[in-house]
């Protein structure tokens, strides 16, 4: 039987909502900057660096093989740290990764080129974004339960996009730092040193955002299911085996956001660069300005979510991703640059609508106890299938067929996966946080659902 302090409706404090909203924001930030200096980089200067070729394209191609192996490295993280956040806490294993990740992209930064150390070079670099991987695959999830579980759950659209926040802000800053010294720094200095500044300054960052975690507790919901000992002994095998409609909804939903983000933040650079002739500070800066929309798009759209239906509004916006990139090709085949910075904010425009809410729909998906787990696992698979190929698919379907329509086709293809994910998935329940029994988590976890 559980105590009657266990039975007490959960009192949600306002000032321990917004620290770890807040922790839950600047951490994923600064994970993702890491994350995302890296993609830049492998659009623009990993082929040159680390895999010289005669032909540009192969060069690419290989940067961005390395670029798919931080997305298929995720499931590891997702298995091994979701596992642990169900068992011994949220705040533990998000310290964990943020270590993890911060000392891999400082590493990269000081890692010798190709022309230095030969072939040992292109390796460490796969074997340090595989460590990043496995760091932002630990990661989300817990950000996720960190902001969302002390806070009310009727607002867990606004408080869970926290996390979402992350991408584009991390995104922000990468393309900032790298547009700055692409300023400041000539071509051949740029290639030379110039992108290391950008790597070895996570270091200052990584300190920032571990200060900014410890200070925080453990979430209330977490705390409740301690008490009363009822921590999943096998979170992985229960998630598997009792809620196996919901993980596979949550892995569905993922795609279309993942591969429309990899398509106007990564891939886009490398279509201005090489087929408009824009320069690469012209490529950065529409993604730096569609990125500081996306800032506050996405809690917009995640408070949005919480008054209106959180898969309707998800499932019109995939719609929308499905169809944008028809009509975004043909607008920028002029090569003019307002242009593409339109195009590119309304493309994010659209995916601040999909991943604001999307946080909240993977969470509620699975029951307390299990949430860490299941929505680890959910999105670091979703990432192979969605973001980890996306950039591979783009750069050898416009190779082959020398035509923008194929990566129209194959946006449009994800946008009906996902609709078919929200489609399994289930609408959220708000009691299932209002009562931190564990005892009642426990029966809720069973794979009976409501849709």
């Amino acid at each position: 039987m559980s105590s009657e302090k266990g039975r007490e409706a959960p009192q949600h404090n306002g000032s321990a909502v917004r620290r770890a909203f807040f922790a839950s924001l600047t951490g994923t930030a600064l994970e993702w900057y890491d994350f995302a200096i890296y993609s830049v980089a492998a659009a623009l200067v990993f082929g040159e660096v680390f895999f010289p070729s005669d032909d540009p394209a192969t060069g690419t191609l290989l940067a961005f093989s390395t670029y798919a192996v931080g997305y298929v490295s995720r499931p590891l993280g997702g298995f091994v740290f979701g596992r642990l956040g169900d068992r011994i806490g949220r705040k533990k294993v998000l310290i964990a990764t943020l270590v993890l990740i911060g000392a891999a992209t400082l590493l990269i930064g000081l890692l010798p080129s190709h022309a230095t150390i030969g072939v040992a070079a292109p390796i460490a670099l796969v074997v340090l974004r595989f460590a990043q991987g496995v760091g932002v695959g630990g990661e989300w999830g817990g950000a996720v339960l960190l902001s969302s579980e002390f806070g009310d759950p009727r607002r867990r659209g606004f408080l869970a996009s926290a996390a979402q926040v992350g991408p584009p802000a991390g995104n922000l800053m990468a393309n900032g730092v790298l547009a700055a010294l692409g300023f400041l720094l000539t071509e051949e200095q740029f290639i030379s040193w110039g992108w290391r500044v950008a790597f070895l300054l996570s270091g200052v960052l990584v300190f920032f955002g571990l200060w900014i975690r410890a200070k925080l507790e453990e979430t209330p919901v977490f705390k409740a299911m301690e008490a009363e000992q009822k921590r999943p002994e096998a979170p992985l095998r229960e998630v598997f085996t009792t809620h196996p409609r919901e993980l596979t909804a949550a892995i569905l939903c993922r795609v279309a956001p993942d591969v429309l983000y990899a398509l106007f933040t990564v891939f886009v650079l490398t279509y201005a660069t090489g087929e408009l002739g824009l320069s690469r500070g012209a490529a950065l800066s529409a993604v730096l300005i569609g990125s500081t929309c996306q800032v506050f798009l996405i809690p917009l759209a995640g408070a949005l979510s919480d008054r209106v239906n959180r898969r309707l509004l998800y499932g019109v916006s995939a719609v929308a991703a499905g169809v944008w990139p028809f009509l975004f090709f043909p607008m920028i085949g002029g090569g003019d640059w307002v242009l593409l910075v339109l195009g590119v904010v309304v493309a994010l425009a659209v995916h601040s609508l999909m991943y604001g809410p999307q946080a909240a729909f993977i969470a509620e998906q699975f029951s307390p106890r299990l949430r860490y787990t299941g929505s680890s696992l959910a999105y670091t698979l979703a990432g192979v299938i969605g973001g980890a190929v996306a950039p591979l698919l783009f750069t050898t379907l416009l190779d082959t067929y020398d035509s923008w329509l194929p990566l129209a086709l194959y946006v449009a293809v994800t946008a009906v996966v996902t609709v078919v994910g929200l489609c399994l998935g289930r609408d959220g329940n708000p009691s299932e946080d209002m009562d931190p029994d564990p005892e009642a988590l426990a029966t809720r976890s069973q794979p009976a659902v409501q849709h």
